[in-house]
């Protein structure tokens, strides 16, 4: 499903049918885009992605944002110049039950530790 009613500017995600366990590990495999993806659960609503403070430049930031959307962890839609994210929770959990709350709750126990040693 795109977005094109009032932008023009569709952006291509997978339908829910075709999101793949593989292509979401792999997502989530990278530090920056488990951190985005941790915000949006978090905040559990549409963020910009100039909200995300990354440490990265701003190409590799598209890049990070092009990965969760292609893979179908996050949906990303125009809300008139900004690009709106917001975390696909439904679809995930309704695809893979209790994954990304594992997920979240092991990074969130793993930057306690990282924290704790620094």
């Amino acid at each position: 499903m795109t977005d094109t009613a009032t932008t023009g500017r569709a952006l291509p995600h997978p339908d829910r049918e075709q999101i793949r366990l593989e292509s979401v590990l792999h997502a989530l495999s990278d530090p920056m885009r488990l951190q985005i993806v941790r915000e949006l659960a978090v905040v559990g609503a549409e963020l910009t992605c100039s909200h995300f403070d990354l440490p990265v430049t701003k190409s590799t930031t598209t890049h990070h944002f092009r990965v969760l959307r292609e893979s179908g962890v996050i949906r990303q839609v125009y809300r008139g110049t900004a690009k709106m994210n917001v975390l696909r929770r439904d679809d995930l959990d309704g695809l893979f039950p209790g994954l990304l709350d594992s997920l979240l709750a092991a990074a969130d126990r793993q930057a306690g530790r990282i924290g704790a040693a620094g």
